[in-house]
């Protein structure tokens, strides 16, 4: 099975790049694997709780894309210095299920397996 890897930068409301993610993981997973590793500021994204007024909740729709088979991980260094914590399971109490906080290693496992790789990042 072919894999698409999707690297995101920013956060969910700075820019559309989760959106696009978003809608890009969804129309791959009907024919590939998709893995989607958050980094910098994007380690907001799967914070549960978050009801923006004029945006869809991206942290719901990342979820969704997890409970569809996406391996959504996000950076544990820049998740632990913007205050998300992680069990040794890489469980974090403030994000939605099925999303795990794991190292750049997992980015570069990813990557290695991956046939396609986008990047969204400013």
């Amino acid at each position: 099975m072919k894999t698409l890897t999707i690297i995101l930068t920013d956060g969910p409301y700075i820019s559309e790049y989760a959106d696009m993610a978003c809608k890009i993981a969804s129309e791959a997973l009907k024919i590939s694997q998709v893995n989607i590793f958050l980094y910098l500021d994007a380690v907001h994204i799967p914070k549960a709780g978050q009801k923006p007024s004029l945006f869809a909740d991206m942290g719901q729709q990342f979820q969704d894309l997890a409970e569809k088979g996406a391996v959504v991980r996000a950076c544990v260094r820049c998740a632990s210095a913007r205050g998300y914590p992680a069990d040794e399971a890489g469980i974090c109490p403030d994000y939605h299920q099925g999303i795990k906080i794991s190292s750049l290693y997992d980015l570069a496992e990813m990557l290695k397996a991956s046939d396609k790789v986008i990047a969204l990042s400013r």
